[in-house]
């Protein structure tokens, strides 16, 4: 028996049948905070930059509060395999209710950034340690209902979120987006120290040491790799002195943590998590799905405001639609992965998924709004019956003491893969703009957004519409590039089964 876990039976996580449903609504409160505090603040920068100045630093709100989420997700999973998930889930929850109380309090753009940064560092905490409950809670047959349950909180929230912020900011003050966060997670707080008890760990005869040095390297490399990936060619070019010394250091860091990761008894981002071919398939496999999501949740928006000339709400909708299939999809899919295994479901899912994104280009323009909305209710049902079965058939294959990093690393690398994404599709939108468009009117040189910002003051003609539709095309096939990766990675490095551990 492992040393390190629990005494009694993991399912359940200690925590009794009656106590389970408090604890389980604890986490999706959880869950809902992390993803709102992702969008919310989208809607209320006019309003923040009216308060407080600062009209140049407000991407950071964005890019601060995802960045330290992105770099302490390897950090919180082994501290929670090593001291527990309550107090991992406790410490994070106290610090983002922290950070956004003082967000609220925010003084001037410098602070309100930093607060944002304080309340990321909790949500990596949220994130990760609530995934990881939710596998300690359930036995392997019922890990898909609470996961899809989880799944469907992440997608209406992240969706909802900067409907809430404009609705706020317009009708309260944009403070209120921070301070509603203080009730919901104080309850969600509440309900975790209340009803959710660990069973004693066993004592190993040795203290536990936490590799405190190798969590700095990590956190100094993530950050600076992806403040480069972030902040490239749209703070400064891809070339510039900025950008090259951001990914110089970003380089010698990743050095660095592998030399402290190969010392360390107890590292943060163990090897094991890269020599199980089920993990490391697992990770690049959700790399892609990052990395592909960034086409419809970034640019298909743009697609139906400016090309198919709906309104916000009405775009809104066109997006939202995969938020449906996608949970059913995914409560669905155990039946299908008890039939034909864990692998074999997943690239079931991500071969539909490429299709779907190939056949966005061939759509006739400017086209009707049912047709993108019908491919992205496809693309949802796809997606579910991709994503979740790897994230359970990985949390199965490891040992309540390594299912914290198991699950942070996977976590890990699908916000990484977002970041790359929206840093290479970007890219891809914006050279294709400049090829159409070329010199052709006053659009300036903030490509996609001054486009689409030209469309709304009536600036733009035809053949704008036309080079918006052309760089959207473009990304979806780059998309449809990456869902084929996420297909050939479980195919040439996944085992054809998952060694799943018996509960």
């Amino acid at each position: 028996m492992d040393s390190t876990r629990p005494a009694v039976d993991e399912a359940g996580a200690g925590t009794g049948p009656d106590r389970r449903g408090a604890v389980v609504a604890a986490l999706m409160l959880a869950m809902a905070l992390s993803a709102l505090d992702a969008t919310i603040v989208s809607t209320a920068v006019p309003q923040i930059v009216g308060d407080l100045g600062g009209f140049s630093l407000f991407s950071w709100l964005f890019s601060g509060y995802l960045l330290a989420v992105t770099v302490t997700l390897p950090v919180y999973g082994k501290l929670s395999d090593t001291y527990g998930r309550k107090p991992v889930l406790v410490a994070g929850a106290a610090l983002f209710l922290l950070g956004s109380l003082l967000c609220a309090l925010a003084w001037n753009m410098g602070a309100l950034i930093a607060f944002r940064v304080l309340q990321g560092l909790g949500g990596g905490a949220l994130q990760g340690t609530v995934q990881t409950l939710a596998a300690d809670l359930y036995p392997l047959k019922d890990r898909p209902r609470i996961q899809a349950r989880l799944s469907t909180v992440w997608a209406v929230s992240a969706i909802a979120g900067p409907g809430l912020g404009g609705v706020l900011a317009a009708y309260a003050d944009w403070r209120w987006i921070f301070l509603i966060n203080l009730p919901i997670g104080a309850l969600a707080l509440w309900l975790i120290v209340r009803h959710l008890h660990e069973p004693a760990r066993e004592a190993s005869g040795t203290r536990a040491r936490v590799d405190w040095a190798g969590a700095l390297a990590v956190f100094a490399c993530g950050g600076a790799l992806l403040t480069a990936l972030v902040q490239g060619g749209v703070a400064w070019p891809w070339l510039s002195t900025p950008s090259l010394a951001l990914f110089g250091t970003g380089l010698a860091l990743l050095v660095a943590v592998v030399v402290i990761e190969r010392r360390a008894a107890e590292p943060i981002i163990p090897g094991w998590v890269w020599r199980r071919r089920t993990i490391a398939a697992v990770n690049l496999a959700l790399g892609a799905l990052g990395l592909l999501m960034v086409a419809p949740t970034v640019f298909l928006p743009t697609y139906a405001q400016s090309v198919l000339g709906l309104a916000p709400v009405a775009a809104g909708f066109v997006l939202s639609v995969w938020t449906l299939s996608w949970p059913v999809s995914a409560a669905l899919s155990q039946h299908v992965y008890r039939r034909i295994g864990f692998r074999n479901t997943a690239m079931l899912g991500i071969g539909t998924a490429s299709l779907i994104l190939f056949a966005f280009p061939f759509l006739p323009y400017p086209g009707e709004a049912w047709q993108p909305t019908l491919l992205m209710l496809l693309l949802g049902a796809a997606l579910g019956l991709f994503q979740l079965p790897l994230i359970v058939g990985v949390q199965s294959t490891v040992g309540w003491s390594e299912r914290g990093t198991a699950t942070a690393s996977v976590l890990f690398c699908r916000q990484t893969g977002q970041t790359i994404g929206a840093a290479v599709f970007g890219a891809i939108a914006n050279g294709v703009l400049a090829a159409r468009i070329g010199g052709a009117g006053d659009l300036g040189a903030g490509g996609l957004d001054s486009v689409t910002g030209a469309l709304d003051s009536g600036t733009a003609d035809e053949s704008v519409r036309r080079a918006i539709a052309d760089a959207v095309h473009a990304v979806y096939l780059g998309a449809a590039g990456a869902a084929a990766l996420a297909f050939l990675v479980p195919l040439v490095v996944a085992p054809r089964r998952f060694p799943v551990l018996p509960d």
